[in-house]
This record gives C-alpha cells, sequence and structure tokens, in this order.
C-alpha cells in the first residue's frame, strides 16, 4: 500500500499536478515528509497540506475489521486450508480438527517420549485413503536420527485400521507413499530443501515431517547451543514452505538441560545413557526447548512430550486456537492414545515447563524390555 500511487487517489488536480511536477508519485514519498517540508517544498499553504496527507493516508491505510469480521474470515481460511486430525479426539477438540494445513508445528520431548510414534501415526493419516478419514497423499519424512521404522509404521497401521491393513496389497500401497530421507549433516538437508519445495508443489504432499530439526543442528554446533543467526534461513524457508504449499509442516525438537555453570546439553546425545538426565537434576537444571527463541516464536503450534511421576503427558503449550491444555497418555501397539479426552488446563510456569525427573527415567526404562518398539 506504500507504493499506491498518488495519481490514483482522487487528490485534487492542483495538489496532484505539484506531487508529481516535485517527484513525489507515491504514498510513501509523500508521508516520509513532515507537513512543513511539504509546504516548502510545494509551496502551498498549512490547510491544502494537511488535506492531502490526510486523503493520502486514508487511502493507504488498511480498513477497519470487527472481531467477528476476523472470526468469519479465519473460518472461511480454515475451510480452505483445512486440518488433518491426528485421531487423539482431545486434541483435536482443542486444535479445532488436529494440526492445521500452511503453519509450523512442533513437537517437543526429551528422547524415548514418544515423537517419532506421533511421526509415524500423523505419516499414515496423511496417507490413508480419503474413506477412511485421511488425506490420500504423500509424505515427505525427513528422519534426521535414523529413528523411522517401516516396520513399526506398519504395526501402528494394522492396530489402528486392520480393515485397511488387511486389504491386499494396500499396506505395501500407503508405504509407498511416504519418501523418507535421511540427511547426514544440516548442510545435506539444506541442498536437499529446494527439491522438497519442488515434490511439495508438484506431487500431492499432504505432509512434511522433519525428524528432528534439533539433531541436525547439534551435527554442527556439537554440544553447544545453536547460534541464532545460523538458524535464520532455514526457519523462514521451512516457514515459507508452509505457507505456500498449504500442507502442514510437523518438526519434532529436542530438550536440552540448562545449567547454571555447565553448557547446555541435548538429550540425544548419547541418548543410550539415561544417566545423562539424572546428572542434569543433581545439579540444579531444567529442560527447556531447543533451537532457541527465534526457533519458538517461528512455530504456531508447540505440542509437548513429558513425563511426570511415572505418567507421560502431551501439552499443547502454544496455540492460538486453543488454551494450554495437558493430556495424559500411554504408547501402545496402535501408537499414542490418550487417556483422557478432556485434559485438564495449565496455569503460570507449568505451560512452559517440561518435567522429565529421575523417576521419569526409570519408568521409560522400565517399559524398555516390554515394549521396546513402542518408543521413540
Amino acid at each position: 500500500m506504500a507504493n499506491k500511487l498518488i495519481s490514483e487517489m482522487g487528490l485534487p488536480k492542483s495538489i496532484a499536478n505539484v506531487l508529481s511536477a516535485r517527484n513525489i508519485r507515491t504514498a510513501k514519498e509523500a508521508l516520509s515528509l513532515t507537513e512543513f517540508d511539504l509546504m516548502e517544498l510545494l509551496d502551498v499553504g498549512l490547510a491544502e497540506v494537511t488535506s492531502a496527507v490526510a486523503h493520502i493516508s486514508a487511502a493507504v491505510s488498511p480498513p477497519c475489521q470487527t472481531a467477528l469480521s476476523l472470526m468469519e474470515q479465519r473460518i472461511k481460511n480454515e475451510e480452505f486450508s483445512g486440518h488433518i486430525p491426528t485421531k487423539l479426539n482431545g486434541l483435536d477438540e482443542a486444535l479445532c480438527g488436529g494440526i492445521p494445513f500452511g503453519v509450523l508445528t512442533e513437537l517437543v520431548g526429551p528422547a524415548g517420549i514418544g515423537k517419532t510414534q506421533f511421526c509415524l501415526k500423523m505419516a499414515l493419516l496423511a496417507s490413508l485413503p480419503v474413506r477412511y478419514g485421511g488425506l490420500n497423499g504423500r509424505v515427505i519424512y525427513i528422519d534426521a536420527e535414523s529413528k523411522f521404522s517401516s516396520r513399526r509404521m506398519i504395526e501402528i497401521g494394522a492396530s489402528s485400521f486392520p480393515e485397511i491393513f488387511n486389504m491386499q496389497g494396500m499396506a505395501r500401497e500407503m508405504a509407498g507413499r511416504i519418501v523418507v530421507l535421511q540427511p547426514t549433516s544440516l548442510s545435506e538437508f539444506t541442498e536437499s530443501l529446494q527439491q522438497i519445495k519442488v515434490s511439495l508443489l508438484q506431487h500431492e504432499v499432504k505432509l512434511l515431517i522433519i525428524d528432528s530439526m534439533a539433531a541436525l543442528i547439534s551435527v554442527e554446533h556439537g554440544q553447544q547451543a545453536p547460534r541464532q543467526q545460523s538458524l535464520g534461513w532455514h526457519i523462514s524457508f521451512i516457514k515459507s514452505l508452509a505457507e505456500f504449499s498449504r500442507v502442514p509442516v510437523l518438526v519434532t525438537n529436542q530438550v536440552r538441560s540448562q545449567h547454571r555453570d555447565q553448557a547446555p546439553q541435548y538429550s540425544f546425545q548419547d541418548s543410550s545413557n539415561a544417566g545423562d538426565l539424572e546428572r542434569a537434576d543433581k545439579y540444579d537444571s531444567r529442560l527447556v526447548a531447543a533451537l532457541g527463541i527465534n526457533w519458538a516464536h517461528a512455530v504456531t503450534i508447540r505440542l509437548v512430550l513429558e513425563a511426570k511421576s511415572g505418567q507421560r503427558y502431551l501439552k499443547v503449550a502454544k496455540s492460538p486456537l486453543s488454551p494450554p491444555l495437558a493430556f495424559p497418555f500411554i504408547i501402545t501397539s496402535s501408537g499414542i492414545s490418550l487417556l483422557d479426552d478432556e485434559g485438564f488446563e495449565l496455569r503460570g510456569q507449568e505451560i512452559s515447563t517440561i518435567h522429565f525427573q529421575e523417576s521419569d527415567t526409570r519408568m521409560l526404562n522400565a517399559g524398555h524390555n516390554d515394549i521396546t518398539k513402542f518408543n521413540g
């Protein structure tokens, strides 16, 4: 609007001609000057300048909108963009339908809590035929930690949708729609982004999963927290992928322990040794989402998976559509299952706090022998 031509604004010809003669052709050029500067430059009176400035300002100012019109516009946009249901009823209700198209949804949590389980189920749902509640589309799955398991994904599918997976050839057909990339570095991932953009636009891709962004960054920065400027380009590019392709982008993020006197550590570094988190608890540490504040602002929805007093919780920590909520969950053969669709509302520090204490480490380890294949 700032570059709108003054000649198109319906100003009186006397003042419009003088502005043009002084090479002031756009609203930006006129409004960048003070009224006294314009009086001197145009050699006209204060009343004429004030009237012209008010006219130009009104022509380029965005129209006022009521809360009702904004709500109606949002509903219309949501109907156009849509959601991919998670099949977790409480979460889908909180998010007004599921993971929304066109924005970044982040899944944060410590290693072994269930992030990859969530991603595998979402990949299945995106490739599922429409008549069964899916999107019947392709999926691009960026597997940065080599945790993708086609065997586990088919197990989730067979348990969740037996009527589909018992059909001859259906499991193979759906698996063929999920393209898995395994970049070994941030540089390799960066090089593949342009091709990913083309695929999103040309091949009916309905979901992009990056599992996990923090793992890619850690290869470049080791144990140090990532520099915000090194993430800036990737944040912008991934957001543009979501906005212009109108597909849901699901990105997992790790947690890091933040100590008073020590450099932060990512939970996936030497994740086979649960003692890392135990030691972090003893040295006055707390868990925070990796990747920093700029990344946190870039995501539209942040879901947190945590464990507290031996129970796992899925938290809606950030959403423009929902208050902060927490749902207890378990991991079964069909993936993540909520124990309560109502959940409970979070307040104060509980919204941003990520719980994972020593007793929770033992809880995950105790279940490891029985359901190793369910953890991710």
